[in-house]
């Protein structure tokens, strides 16, 4: 499913999705960073995941279409690798919390305390 329409809000971070079902997710660029289809934040295979940190405050600067099936996320740390197709964003969208939480979950074991976006430590 392709998206119909897709929409950057640099202002408060995020990026917002709208679906043929009339679904619209939108998704902050934490999330979207934190949660890259990257091999730099998956690795190459299971138990090689980097836990990505610190992104609390992380835009996206440009967003380039990938054929009729994703989209390549340019983020202002340099991250610019990882295509994000249709069924990832969808996912993404559609299970955001559980997505969210489990990610919550790994940066609590790891001992880091995560800011509030803008927020100087």
């Amino acid at each position: 499913m392709t998206p119909t329409d897709i929409t950057l809000k640099q202002k408060s971070r995020a990026l917002v999705l709208t679906w043929p079902t009339g679904e619209t997710h939108t998704l902050s660029c934490e999330f979207l960073r934190v949660h890259s289809p990257s091999a730099e934040v998956r690795g190459h295979g299971p138990g090689q995941e980097k836990l990505q940190l610190g992104k609390e405050d992380v835009n996206i600067t440009e967003i380039e279409p990938i054929g009729h099936y994703a989209i390549k996320l340019v983020f202002d740390d340099n991250h610019d690798s990882g295509l994000y197709d249709w069924n990832l964003l969808y996912d993404l969208g559609k299970n955001q919390q559980a997505h969210w939480d489990a990610y919550l979950a790994k940066v609590a074991a790891a001992g880091y305390q995560r800011k509030a976006p803008g927020q100087v430590i």
